[in-house]
């Protein structure tokens, strides 16, 4: 048995997940002991989308160590409150903040790992992505594995969905089963429904419980309109990140529903649905699960009814269930996930998915730091 943390910041941006976690082998199994997720202040959220599109060599330099010494915090926090002692870890797995995706060419996530072996006195396991990018891959996504070796179905095929910023789909054919299983990036989680939102009302950091999408209208011709983008008609493998579905595609968006007459609410209710079409589309055309297959939904778009029901009604007759319901708290999946890949980096095992990322081949993902 290994005690060991998983970090995660997502391109959703709403905060620092930590999970605290019993890896057992021989098969794998991740048990959550504790979970803690500190939402981003403001002006934290501000710094790091700053840092994205505009950020100078001496502004992500001090945001690299801004945010080791965050995720570290979190860290100490999460084990103050399960009463365990940081030696008590093997290790801590950092995902860091993504800042730069650009699929197949290069990627950068922030929060220095020397920061967090200093603070925590243990190994750190980070900058997971780099290592498939350079055998050829996406980088993207990396949670596949996980899903596959530790919540896939046992005995049938199943449909792993997490709404972050981005969302991405992993097909599992049957648990542990890494032959014909399949994962891409559909397109936009929650991001652009966040970042409309924000632009029309900068008190809010989202919206809650889908409650201005309900009050709006889909304006159907412009939803067409966006799901021209190319992006939603490559095959796979493939990812994105608010490169491309970031700020400046939700205000051309937004622009362009109130050029069409449409309301502030009518242009997240769009947000939604594009959200919800981009999936329902990327399963029904990449990927091979039948219909009776479930579709289990993970993330922070989870705890968004309008979206989930939505989604619930556009993939049926599908079943639809939340990751909590079949496990544990799903807004812990990926820090979970990134415990299990850093376990996987730390006795010498691939982390990625081939099928998944293009990547040439199986590779061990990452970077140690000494503790």
């Amino acid at each position: 048995m290994t005690l060991a943390v998983g970090v995660m910041s997502g391109t959703s941006l709403d905060g620092v997940a930590t999970a605290l976690v019993r890896l057992h082998a021989d098969p794998d199994r991740a048990e959550l002991v504790a979970f803690r997720q500190e939402p981003y202040a403001a002006a934290e959220r501000d710094a790091v989308i700053a840092a994205i599109g505009r950020g100078t060599a001496r502004d992500l330099a001090l945001l690299h160590v801004a945010l080791g010494e965050r995720f570290a915090g979190a860290v100490l926090g999460l084990l103050a409150d399960a009463r365990i002692a940081p030696r008590q870890l093997a290790f801590a797995a950092s995902h860091g903040q993504t800042v730069w995706h650009d699929p197949g060419r290069a990627t950068l996530q922030l929060g220095d790992p020397a920061v967090l072996a200093e603070r925590l006195g243990v190994p750190i396991v980070s900058d997971f992505r780099a290592r498939d990018v350079a055998a050829g891959g996406q980088g993207a996504p990396l949670v596949p594995l996980a899903d596959v070796m530790l919540w896939g179905h046992e005995s049938r095929g199943r449909l792993l969905l997490n709404l972050g910023g981005m969302a991405n789909v992993t097909w599992v054919p049957r648990r542990t089963v890494l032959d014909g299983a399949r994962a891409f990036d559909t397109g936009p989680g929650v991001a652009v429904i966040d970042a409309v939102t924000r632009r029309v009302d900068p008190s809010v950091p989202f919206d809650r419980n889908g409650e201005r999408a309900r009050r709006g209208r889909v304006m159907t011709r412009v939803l067409e309109t966006l799901l021209g983008d190319p992006y939603f008609a490559d095959p796979p493998p493939k990812s994105t990140g608010r490169e491309r579905f970031g700020l400046e595609f939700a205000d051309r968006m937004l622009g362009t529903c109130r050029d069409a007459g449409g309301s502030d609410n009518d242009a997240i209710a769009t947000a939604t649905a594009l959200t919800v079409e981009s999936i329902a589309r990327a399963i029904e055309r990449w990927t091979p699960a039948p219909a009776e297959a479930d579709l289990v939904i993970s993330g922070g778009g989870a705890r968004n009814p309008a979206l989930v029901e939505q989604l619930a009604t556009r993939v049926r007759p599908r079943p639809v269930r939340g990751f909590d319901d079949c496990f544990f708290d799903g807004e812990a999946k990926e820090a979970v996930a990134f415990a299990y890949l850093g376990w996987c980096t730390m006795r010498g095992h691939a982390g990625n998915v081939p099928a998944a990322t293009g990547a040439r081949g199986p590779r061990v993902l990452g970077h140690v730091t000494p503790a």
